[in-house]
């Protein structure tokens, strides 16, 4: 109850920010003085102009991330893709430059995403750590109630979600919402989500994680918190 959020992602940082901040505001679902208005892009966090413009709006601005193994993320990214697209390289392909060197191809925006460590060099220069909260994507999964009682306190509010709201649906393989108070069918995210990943070779993941562990510790070190991807 004390937040509201934009239901779709406005792109306004990063594609639309041209058409002014009227516009965006104009977007904005009405709220109260004493709620919190939230809105979800998630290609700001790689887009180098991001940080500066949402400074630039407002320094007091609080940020939340949803990082995932990098390796898991790409694939992810790569099966969303083929479903649109059946005809792309396979997924080995797109990964390597040369892959009897070990050579990954950092252009691949599959790849590059999950470098998560330097895209956040990039958000430290205008906003404290302490304005920025991690959320694991693993363990939104596996503990969606201690994810959100997380996300509720970084945001100040009084911790409404709890275990209640969530149940665990087999056929997607992650936990759904439940209206507790009413009648209402529980909640879903969409067919987009929850797909069946594309089978890839283990000694590519294998690759993949090596090439990851760097970035991945540093982020780690850099965030004061062990996400546990290796």
């Amino acid at each position: 109850p004390d937040v509201r959020a934009l239901g779709t992602e406005p792109h306004f940082f990063d594609r639309n920010y041209g058409r002014g901040l009227d516009w965006y505001r104009s977007l904005m679902p009405r709220t109260l003085e004493s709620q919190i208005t939230l809105e979800k892009t998630p290609s700001y966090f790689v887009t180098q102009e991001a940080p500066r413009r949402i400074f630039n709006m407002s320094r007091d601005t609080k940020l939340i991330v949803v990082v995932r193994n990098p390796v898991t993320r790409a694939i992810s990214d790569y099966t969303q893709t083929l479903s649109k697209k059946p005809d792309i390289p396979t997924f080995e392909g797109l990964s390597f430059r040369n892959r009897t060197l070990g050579l990954v191809d950092v252009s691949w925006n599959a790849i590059r995403i999950g470098m998560y460590v330097l895209h956040l060099e990039s958000w430290l220069q205008y906003f404290p750590l302490a304005q920025i909260h991690f959320v694991s994507g693993e363990r939104l999964i596996t503990d969606p109630a201690g994810e959100m009682g997380r996300v509720q306190d970084f945001l100040g509010i009084k911790r409404f979600i709890t275990d209640k709201h969530f149940y665990f649906n087999k056929t997607k393989g992650f936990p759904c919402l439940k209206k507790t108070e009413s009648s209402l069918l529980p909640r879903c995210l969409g067919k987009s989500k929850g797909r069946t990943h594309v089978q890839i070779d283990p000694e590519v993941i294998d690759q993949l994680r090596e090439f990851y562990r760097p970035y991945n510790i540093k982020f780690y070190e850099t965030v004061g918190q062990d996400f546990r991807w290796e």
